[in-house]
């Protein structure tokens, strides 16, 4: 079976974030029209998700060289065995639906360090020559980001090249991996009241089934 990638990045409770409401909502109706994929979930304020350190590198690369890890003391195993199952859960799927609110222009800091884990030499990219420009191995079958990002304000078009800098980079990361399929869902106006942020929700909320048709679209189109 195919598999769908849930990542949450907010500290909220899923009933009082918007981004997580409007992921929920769009991952059951993936489910729902497409029930040959699997449901794993990753919550990043809640999952373990491991600094990469000096020594992890600092002769063989531990991440990928299992002899090289071998050598590390045991508790320093442990976390490279942890970032190696973090890696192997992102290569296994084919949907990624990220879930995050823009915090200072970007996204909250446990997103970058998980990013960190999964961008890794001769499992997500590849260098063909010393020195040369990292190549993406995820371009391997079809592969979609949808990346959901909740903001107070509503954004105007013409200032989201400079504002929306998180969104940018996830998709730039996305990219080089060579994943180039890469819907956004923004979840903007969120405001200060309830109302508005149900308002927000329920804008967002509509454009889902268009994102999942696009998708197909784009699959049928790479077989």
């Amino acid at each position: 079976m195919r598999k769908l990638l849930y990542i949450t990045v907010n500290s909220k409770p899923e009933n009082l974030s918007a981004c997580k409401t409007v992921g929920r909502a769009f991952v059951n109706n993936f489910i729902k029209k497409h029930p040959d994929f699997t449901i794993e979930e990753l919550d990043l304020y809640k999952a373990h998700i491991p600094r990469l350190e000096y020594q992890y590198f600092q002769r063989r690369n531990c991440i990928i060289d299992e002899e090289a890890r071998k050598k590390l003391p045991e508790k320093e195993q442990k976390e490279v065995q942890r970032i190696v199952k973090l890696c192997d859960q992102f290569i296994s799927a084919q949907v990624y639906v990220i879930a995050a609110p823009m915090w200072s222009l970007s996204f909250p800091a446990p997103l970058k360090e998980y990013i960190d884990c999964i961008i890794q030499e001769s499992k997500t990219i590849t260098f063909p020559e010393k020195g040369s420009k990292p190549e993406g191995l995820l371009n391997d079958k079809p592969r979609t980001v949808i990346y959901i990002q909740s903001s107070g304000a509503e954004i105007p078009w013409v200032m989201r090249p400079i504002l929306n800098r998180g969104l940018n980079y996830i998709e730039d990361i996305m990219k080089s991996m060579g994943i180039s399929n890469f819907e956004r869902l923004l979840v903007d106006g969120t405001g200060t009241t309830e109302i508005e942020r149900l308002e927000a929700i329920n804008k967002a909320k509509i454009k889902i089934d268009d994102i999942i048709e696009k998708i197909e679209l784009k699959e049928t189109m790479l077989v």
